[in-house]
């Protein structure tokens, strides 16, 4: 995610006209295409689904060691996902692609005005935010975190469900990790929903930096868990 975004001013609204927003009937298409590539290709194992709430706004939070992990939340999820994805990511036939299946492109350096409000509008509306908190693909461990995650949860009130993904990132020290084996099984572990306030309602800077340690403290904890549950204890 990109930095802090100014709570005082109109970056955040979220009165967006519908029509304007990432399309959820492109999502749920994209949800569809995720399902058959992500399960054709590897063998995902699901674990903690049920955690994600069956309506209503949500945001998952995922670690991000590989980019293999946007579409493994994509496809593994049970209810279609507009990602906030770098605005890198939006070039030639990728661009139209991204933009039909409801993804969100974002100015990772920048306070992006457009994307902030598009990605409130999709949880005013009901929908399911996806985020890589640590604002870029890394390690993995939510060892940094920034702090828009926080942010849109305390704005909108949405719940964070933490996710961690396991098995995509197979070598370390790459600047472009090599794709897993192909048919190689890879763990998507859903966590319990909670929520990033500390139900003052606050929505002051140092409410947000609180806000984003708590976040930090839930995600890493959830991430250990999915790791001895998992069985992957000390790998990717």
């Amino acid at each position: 995610m990109t930095r802090t975004p100014n709570t005082t001013g109109k970056a955040g609204k979220a009165g967006k006209d519908a029509a304007a927003l990432p399309s959820a009937s492109g999502a749920a298409v994209g949800r569809r295409i995720g399902i058959g590539l992500m399960y054709g290709l590897w063998k995902p194992r699901v674990l903690g689904a049920w955690r994600i709430p069956a309506g209503g706004p949500v945001i998952l939070a995922g670690n991000h060691s590989h980019n293999l992990d946007g579409p493994m939340l994509i496809g593994t999820s049970p209810r279609p996902v507009h990602f906030l994805v770098k605005k890198e990511a939006f070039v030639g036939p990728l661009d139209p692609f991204l933009r039909g299946i409801g993804q969100l492109k974002v100015d990772r350096v920048n306070a992006d005005r457009t994307a902030i409000t598009d990605a409130l509008g999709v949880l005013e509306r009901g929908g399911v935010l996806g985020i890589f908190p640590e604002g870029t693909r890394g390690d993995g461990d939510f060892a940094s975190l920034r702090a828009g995650l926080a942010y849109f949860a305390v704005r909108s009130g949405a719940p964070i469900v933490p996710v961690a993904v396991l098995g995509t990132a197979q070598r370390r020290g790459r600047v472009v990790p090599g794709l897993p084996p192909l048919r190689s099984r890879i763990d998507v572990v859903f966590g319990d929903p909670f929520e990033a306030g500390d139900g003052s309602g606050r929505r002051t800077r140092s409410a947000l930096d609180e806000a984003t340690v708590r976040v930090q403290k839930r995600l890493g904890a959830h991430l250990a868990d999915a790791r001895r549950l998992t069985g992957r204890a000390g790998h990717p």
